[in-house]
């Protein structure tokens, strides 16, 4: 997906107070949505809910498959809103069924008691990696930097399950709300096929054609606030992966080496249902 068709897909439609419609774009998910953005979404509309806070972190779960050609609605519900922390429930629902509800805690400034934070990996500068070249286009590709010889897609390209990318968004703007969904979209592209890299002949390029998978649950912490028209460096891994489900965590860090933000996944990776391949949408379902 392209910067400036993410960046639509953030520019949410508020129909009435605490109601937004999403707008959805085909990114090679079978026709649904991807996770991710889903999750995005949810961030950049419980900051609009709760504009004199920031988000500090998002867990959401995908209960259904949200078709791309439909229309969706996002719902905020205030839980609590103080003056240090406010509590947002936010459901997803496509055609009278709710699909996927996140949890949001949104927070307000305040000063150091104490301050730590983890060190960035020692890894070669976004300028001296190439452009990925799996990107859908030229646009995506200048802005994602891949460290190493890693190939998620490639079912032959055998490795420790873990891997560090660089990303960015030029034209994101100065909306730390905005800042916040792009990097949750990013958090969520890559631990699927961290958990695959061990295991030959299985990469990414297999996913739905000989295995099915998908994310069921989503969460990111955000510590600092950040630029994301410049690059972010994602530290991940995949920490376990069996019965037919895997489990991944990353960190987020400026060029710099600040760390900005956490993140979690809980995916399936698993037979198809009845040991039917993927000849029809139907057999990919969660």
């Amino acid at each position: 997906m392209s910067v400036a068709t993410l960046l639509e897909t953030l520019d949410l439609e508020e129909t009435v107070e605490g109601t937004y419609r999403t707008r959805n774009f085909d990114t090679g998910e079978r026709g649904f949505t991807f996770g991710g953005q889903l999750l995005a979404q949810f961030v950049v509309a419980s900051a609009r809910t709760e504009q004199d806070k920031r988000v500090k972190s998002a867990h959401a779960v995908f209960a259904r498959p949200v078709l791309v050609e439909q229309e969706a609605e996002i719902s905020i519900d205030t839980l609590q809103s103080g003056r240090s922390f406010a509590s947002v429930s936010a459901s997803l629902s496509q055609g009278g069924k709710e699909c996927s509800r996140a949890l949001v805690l949104l927070t307000s400034e305040e000063p150091d008691l104490i301050r730590h934070a983890a060190e960035m990996p020692d890894v070669p500068t976004p300028e001296e990696l190439e452009s990925e070249p799996s990107g859908a286009n030229r646009e995506t590709s200048e802005n994602v930097r891949i460290v190493g010889d890693v190939d998620i897609l490639d079912t032959d390209c055998i490795g420790d399950p873990g891997m560090q990318v660089w990303m960015r968004w030029p034209d994101a703007g100065e909306d730390p709300a905005v800042a916040q969904g792009l990097l949750t979209h990013g958090s969520a592209g890559f631990l699927i096929g961290c958990a695959l890299r061990p295991h030959p002949g299985v990469g990414q390029s297999a996913a739905h054609v000989e295995f099915s998978t998908g994310i069921i649950a989503h969460s990111v912490s955000f510590h600092e606030l950040f630029d994301a028209r410049d690059w972010l460096l994602y530290s991940q891994r995949s920490t376990y992966s069996g019965r037919g489900r895997a489990y991944g965590i990353g960190e987020v860090f400026t060029r710099t080496g600040q760390l900005v933000a956490g993140f979690s996944q809980e995916s399936m990776i698993r037979h198809f249902p009845k040991g039917v391949s993927s000849a029809g949408r139907e057999n990919t379902v969660l």
